[in-house]
């Protein structure tokens, strides 16, 4: 809004003054409005977007006293707020600059979604929160950007060609769609991307790993419209029951002497013969029956106590 439009607002005995502004060397000139219940001073600020981020701070909290006190949609309002928006797009730089490992291609992508998130921070600030709108700004813009990386990046690594190649895949998908009236064929596809049959579906496997699917979604097609993936994957497992079992048995197993361990581990683990254990013992395999009878009372007594 121009000076000229704002003065128009202004009664001839109530002139705009002009004083320096801050530390830039910037002019702001404080122009009266009167509102149909008070007079509001708007400051005018040549370049907003310069300001100092110190400068900013100070000066936010009288431009958010103004929008109070304005009517929204009105011009003074939208002044306001649009010079809100540039003095502020310093937090938008230093929250955009947590990404910057992703690469300098994706940063004015940043920035912009970063933008969105700095308005949506000014619409909803209030002063009466005791916070500095610094404070409460920067979640909203960084939890903007991540939303962005989330819903547009992908859900699992793949090598950039595929990515190139889903592109022109999806493209040479919708054309042929169009031109024959059904799905095409890999053939087709190949002939117009000029790509050799199995880098197309790769470059169709790789469009699974654009985005992921939770194993709670309802899945089209079933009978009752509420079945999620879930329900079809995974199998019972009968060994799930003996987890509690092995693990309340460990502490016994370790208070028994080495050879006694050891007995157990060729018996149940490397599933020896009694006679083979026998052998490696130098004892009949009717002795190492009665060791094995003796331990495994010794451990089912155990398991009983700790039930």
């Amino acid at each position: 809004m121009s000076a000229a439009g704002v003065d128009a607002c202004v009664p001839d005995d109530e002139p705009a003054t002009t004083r320096p502004n801050y530390r830039e060397g910037h002019i702001m000139t404080t122009t009266t409005v009167r509102t149909a219940e008070q007079r509001v001073d708007v400051p005018e600020i040549a370049d907003p977007s310069k300001v100092a981020p110190k400068d900013a701070r100070e000066l936010s909290k009288l431009f958010f006293d103004q929008l109070t006190v304005l009517e929204e949609g009105t011009p003074e309002y939208q002044f306001a707020r649009g010079t809100l928006i540039e003095m502020n797009m310093s937090l938008v730089r230093y929250a955009a600059g947590r990404f910057r490992s992703r690469g300098p291609e994706e940063m004015e992508d940043v920035v912009q979604v970063g933008m969105i998130g700095l308005i949506k921070a000014i619409d909803r600030f209030e002063l009466t929160r005791e916070v500095e709108f610094a404070s409460f700004a920067v979640p909203y813009i960084v939890g903007e950007i991540k939303r962005f990386f989330r819903d547009t990046t992908w859900a699992v690594h793949v090598p950039r060609r595929l990515q190139e190649a889903r592109v022109q895949l999806a493209r040479a998908s919708e054309e042929l769609h169009g031109r024959l009236g059904r799905t095409p064929t890999i053939s087709e596809l190949s002939e117009l991307m000029s790509l050799p049959e199995d880098e197309v579906v790769e470059a169709q496997l790789a469009s699974n790993g654009y985005k992921s699917a939770s194993l709670d979604a309802a899945m089209s097609g079933s009978e009752d419209g509420e079945a999620a993936l879930a329900d079809f994957i995974g199998d019972e497992d009968a060994a799930l029951g003996l987890v509690e079992d092995f693990h309340a048995l460990a502490p016994m197993i370790a208070e028994l002497d080495v050879r006694e361990r050891q007995i157990i581990h060729w018996r149940y683990v490397d599933e020896l013969t009694q006679a083979q254990i026998g052998e490696r013992l130098g004892v009949s395999q009717m002795h190492v029956s009665r060791l094995i009878t003796r331990l495994l009372a010794r451990l089912r007594a155990g398991m009983l106590t700790t039930q």
